[in-house]
């Protein structure tokens, strides 16, 4: 059995120390049946095998990126053909085998109703239209950002990366340079989400 490396990063060094750890490879199979046999476990798996581990949210992240979903699905609601939106318990496998559970996504209703039953099961096999990540103390800027790029190379549409802390955002289209935007207090999902303008009143 091949060797992986699972990743944690070091909360009081504000998420920037990595401790690595060396465990056996898994499967997509080993590690769904590791999710449902630890449902409170938070874990993204990378196309190498490689796991990470996140902790429990913070209360008051989880309160904030609350208030994102719930902008997000108020305002899908509202759509001709309403889509899906996701919080952070959901996990999507991407085409490139990659399990990621995004703070916040959405997909289209065309794009979901054209999987099949059991491409839906589990960790859905698609990558979301769109996908936000609200950096906590405990993420890693460079590692949340390449995961941000991994999304678009996998399908999806829009990206945000947020940082409280900083008060930015960091919007992320394929094929376009990354948008640095400095303590705004919304930001424009549009023309992919037409209509849609995520306030930040919340957020930072």
């Amino acid at each position: 059995m091949k060797a992986t490396t699972a990743v944690l990063y070091d909360q009081e060094n504000n998420g920037s120390q990595p401790i690595a750890f060396e465990m056996p490879r898994i499967s997509y199979r080993e590690f769904v049946r590791l999710c449902e046999r630890h449902p409170d476990l938070r874990v993204e798996r990378t196309p190498e095998g490689k796991l990470i581990f996140m902790p429990p949210a913070e209360a008051e992240g989880d309160s904030r990126n609350t208030a994102i979903t719930t902008l997000l699905t108020i305002w899908s609601w509202n759509l001709p053909e309403p889509g899906k939106t996701f919080g952070p318990s959901a996990g999507f496998t991407l085409p490139n085998g990659a399990t990621r559970s995004p703070d916040a996504a959405w997909i289209s209703a065309a794009r979901w109703d054209a999987l099949t039953a059991t491409e839906r099961r589990g960790f859905a096999h698609i990558c979301p239209d769109f996908v936000v990540e609200l950096l906590s103390p405990s993420d890693s800027l460079t590692e949340t950002q390449a995961k941000l790029t991994e999304y678009l190379a996998n399908g999806a549409r829009l990206g945000l990366l947020i940082d409280r802390k900083r008060k930015i955002v960091e919007v992320y289209r394929p094929g376009q340079t990354t948008q640095t935007l400095n303590h705004p207090t919304q930001v424009s999902c549009e023309p992919e989400l037409p209509g849609f303008t995520l306030s930040l009143e919340r957020v930072f």
